[in-house]
């Protein structure tokens, strides 16, 4: 079994920042893409940040140059460093990872955090 945890979800005035966090645990052999996505009521996911194993990144238009991805390989934790935050920033994070479970296996699967809830408010 894996299991993906988020920490570090809060309620920050607009201009703020906050960072979030994830680690996954349980049978894991190799960890593809970790990604942050968001979603707000009645709108579809989306994709925040996404880092490879080698360190590649992207990012959605409307957080770029405010928010920075990061992931620690050893610790399988990926982190979100969000930077002036807006109100429109407000919603449900969740992470993301493609685990191969074990050397045996021959595919990654989609795994998810439950979410954290981010709320940027004056």
């Amino acid at each position: 079994q894996v299991q993906l945890v988020e920490s570090g979800g809060g309620l920050v005035q607009p201009g703020g920042y906050l960072r979030v966090s994830c680690t996954a645990s349980g049978s894991i052999f190799r960890i593809n893409v970790m990604g942050w996505y968001r979603q707000t009521p009645g709108k579809e996911r989306e994709l925040v940040a996404r880092i490879t194993s080698g360190g590649s990144t992207n990012y959605a238009d409307s957080v770029k140059g405010r928010f920075t991805i990061s992931r620690d390989n050893a610790k399988n934790t990926v982190s979100l460093q969000m930077n002036s935050l807006k109100p429109e920033d407000t919603a449900v994070y969740y992470c993301n990872a493609e685990i191969m479970p074990t050397y045996y296996s021959s595919y990654y699967a989609d795994y998810w955090g439950p979410g954290t809830q981010v709320t940027v408010s004056s």
